[in-house]
């Protein structure tokens, strides 16, 4: 009896022995289910447009727009810094010589300039985009408007030296400059927001349609340097840009304005005083012409929260992606083509 008793104890062990040493074979997790392959998606970073440009964004979006006053005069071009802004308004100042209200969102070039003075309608403009305005001197009713507050705004009456420089090439009042370096340094000194979120523009992803159109000019006098014209040029997907025949170029870069959105706009214009001053009616809307991929279509326009916009039959019109200039006339009678 011992003896079986021994047996089986002995046959319990090597039993127990087998199982503890199969006992770490686990079984296999289950695969999962094969699934349709997804095509990877963009990140955000990709998706991400220009607010103004509808290009896509390498840079901040968040940049608080710039408008910078900038000198038309003969005697101040070449400019610097023009081809780098979003939007260019080009409207009449005093006389026949027109002025640009420039505006910098998704490229803040180094310098910009000549730097010239305010206007109310300019600041105006520069308002329906939250800008940071940038002058050098004002009349009257823009002094009232910038003095009044609630507008941020550098001016070169009160930087001149130091914010602002003085360039030896150009005589005044062609020649007060300002880098971008310390348009911020000032927004600092002021306590300006220097990001903000910028509402972005409509653009469009169709073909434009319209007539086709290579060449447009618009004679804001009989003088030749008031003449200004656009050439679309097909490899450049825009147009360049002509000031008295002369091609606008970037003076510090030395390279061709490009533009890809040309808006030409009529709207009442009324001098006010003697030093022929204007006041320019921006809120009633109009008639106008809209350029893009060397075609044209008649507009109407609108002012939208101080924005000038182009519709057709009452609907929007996209903007095609990229830089934009819209020139602001008396009447489109000084506006041909061919």
């Amino acid at each position: 009896m011992k003896r079986w008793l021994f047996f089986i104890s002995c046959a319990a062990l090597l039993l127990g022995g087998c199982t503890a040493k199969s006992e770490p074979k686990q079984a296999e997790p289950a695969k999962p289910t094969p699934r349709q392959e997804q095509p990877s998606r963009p990140s955000v970073e990709e998706k991400q447009t220009f607010p103004l440009t509808g290009l896509p964004a390498k840079g901040n979006i968040d940049q608080r727009v710039v408008g910078v006053m900038i000198n038309n005069h003969p005697k101040a071009r070449p400019q610097s810094g023009l081809g780098a802004a979003d939007i260019v308004y080009e409207v009449l100042a005093e006389g026949d010589i027109t002025r640009f209200l420039a505006l910098y969102q998704s490229e803040l070039p180094e310098r910009v300039g000549p730097v010239r003075s305010a206007r109310d309608y300019y600041i105006d403009l520069s308002e329906g985009y939250h800008a940071l305005y940038v002058c050098h001197g004002w009349s009257p009713e823009a002094k009232a408007r910038l003095e009044g507050g609630g507008i941020d705004y550098l001016n070169g009456l009160f930087y001149d030296g130091t914010l602002f420089q003085r360039v030896s090439f150009r005589k005044a009042p062609h020649n007060s400059y300002i880098t971008f370096a310390n348009i911020e340094k000032g927004a600092e000194q002021n306590g300006y927001a220097w990001t903000d979120e910028v509402a972005p523009l409509s653009f469009r992803a169709d073909e434009p349609s319209g007539e086709k159109v290579e060449t447009v000019r618009i004679a804001y006098s009989h003088r030749v340097y008031a003449h200004v014209e656009y050439k679309y040029v097909p490899e450049q997907k825009g147009y360049y840009r002509y000031s008295g025949g002369e091609q606008t170029i970037d003076d510090d870069t030395r390279k061709p304005v490009v533009v890809q959105n040309v808006m030409i706009i009529a709207a009442r214009h009324q001098v006010i005083d003697s030093h022929g001053r204007r006041d320019i009616d921006l809120a009633s809307g109009g008639k106008g012409y809209l350029l893009q991929g060397g075609v044209m279509q008649p507009i109407e326009w609108k002012n939208v929260d101080g924005r000038l916009l182009p519709y057709h039959n009452g609907a929007p019109i996209g903007f095609v992606p990229g830089k934009t200039w819209i020139n602001i006339v008396p009447e489109l009678a000084i506006v041909q083509w061919k």
